[in-house]
């Protein structure tokens, strides 16, 4: 059975929300769909899932009628109607089907429906229904255009051959090479022909090459190469191709279906190391900063070195504002900036000085047994992975602010963090 891993690895046309352009092909289908499914919408579902949505709609209307509390049904038939609407030239007529498609997938919802296709479906419905171009070169806008219309139409030789020409004609044009990857794949799939299979995943990979190359840090590329390579065998390949998706856009949730998927299929585990803080600062006006500390920590101890911890409130205090303007710390690393922020600086230097502090105690054997948490942080300091660590797992509004100057000069780092820390090598 062909599951939402190749039919539906994109959000077409239309675009509600900048990041709801694509859906992941990490999507996964609710399991034994199609053999479950009673004879008279099993044409509906062949339909479906080899991409022609046009015909397949009637026939999933006609499903729905008849089995109106069918979650399957129901995810198919909102996410037919979100695709079609995709061409829709009619304005109004657009909106009915998207308002529609709406309404289909929360009852699917309700119904027990909780795949990913649906979530972030219904994600992207909630942006609205305009029209964003995908290029200003009018040629390539229309080429694009057709090609999805094309697509919808379950006709990928035809959407290939005119997101290649939009490619031609607007060569920075990233959405074309990723639709012509996404069409190259889904040829691949459909087929059961062995060298077929690999010619045409193989240059699907070059499609989705060609779309990194254009822009390294929007993360659909790489996840749809993801599941080119996994759906070969390729697992470690794959498996580098969903970790460079998460470091293009960390702040995305549809990068990490596509790690956690392959993590899952392969039984791989994950976790980031466990690190809990026993301290905190605020401030409530320039000048004052307020620590919070664990009292364990404060009291310390002869064996784990908790009083470390002590250090990460003290380093933060001294970011805060002063009671005229902003601290010399924080002026010294962001000198455009006037308001105090949180930053990767700061809590990256927090956190050194306690594992610094940590290490120290244990080096003059002041700590026989570190707390677990002082020793994750030790290993992380020592690999140079400690502002890794802080982008992705204790991140914030203004820790987010400092992640693309960060991975322009660090992208190794933030790589290494996935593969050697949070993939689990056991």
């Amino acid at each position: 059975m062909l599951n939402n891993n190749s039919f539906a690895r994109k959000m077409f046309a239309v675009t509600f929300l900048p990041v709801m352009l694509l859906l992941a092909c990490s999507l996964q289908a609710r399991p034994h769909a199609q053999e479950q499914a009673p004879p008279e919408w099993k044409r509906a579902l062949e339909l479906y899932e080899a991409q022609n949505f046009v015909a397949a709609l009637p026939l999933l209307e006609q499903a729905g009628i008849a089995q109106p509390d069918n979650p399957v049904v129901l995810s198919r038939l909102g996410f037919a109607l979100y695709a079609v609407a995709s061409t829709e030239k009619d304005v109004n007529l657009r909106q009915k089907m998207l308002d529609r498609s709406r309404q289909v997938l929360l009852k699917s919802r309700s119904r027990g429906d909780d795949s990913n296709l649906t979530l972030i479906t219904l994600d992207g419905l909630a942006g609205g229904g305009a029209i964003v171009p995908f290029s200003q070169i009018k040629a390539a806008e229309t080429a694009i255009r057709d090609g999805e219309a094309a697509f919808v139409r379950g006709d990928l030789d035809a959407a290939l051959a005119s997101y290649k020409k939009a490619l031609e004609i607007d060569p920075k044009l990233y959405d074309a090479a990723l639709y012509a990857g996404d069409a190259e794949f889904k040829k691949a799939y459909l087929s059961r022909d062995p060298q077929y299979r690999k010619e045409h995943f193989d240059q699907a990979g070059i499609w989705f090459a060609k779309a990194t190359a254009i822009d390294a840090n929007r993360e659909t590329a790489y996840r749809y190469w993801g599941d080119a390579l996994n759906v070969q065998g390729k697992t470690d390949e794959a498996r580098d191709k969903f970790v460079e998706a998460i470091v293009a856009e960390p702040y995305n949730r549809k990068p990490y279906m596509g790690l956690s998927q392959w993590a899952d299929g392969h039984k791989v585990a994950m976790a980031h190391p466990k690190i809990v803080v026993p301290a905190s600062v605020s401030s409530t006006r320039p000048g004052q900063a307020e620590m919070t500390v664990d009292e364990l920590a404060l009291k310390g101890s002869d064996k784990d070195g908790t009083a470390a911890w002590i250090m990460y409130g003290i380093a933060r205090a001294a970011w805060m504002n002063n009671k005229d303007a902003a601290s010399e710390k924080f002026a010294r690393a962001y000198p455009g900036e006037t308001k105090y922020r949180h930053s990767l600086a700061e809590e990256a230097e927090a956190l050194r000085l306690v594992a610094e502090s940590a290490a120290v105690q244990m080096k003059e054997k002041k700590v026989s047994e570190p707390n677990p948490s002082l020793s994750n942080l030790i290993k992380l300091k020592e690999a140079g992975l400690l502002e890794a660590y802080v982008l992705f797992a204790r991140s914030d509004e203004g820790i987010a602010r400092d992640y693309a100057a960060y991975r322009s000069s660090n992208r190794d780092k933030l790589r290494r963090y996935w593969l050697e820390v949070v993939i689990s090598r056991d």
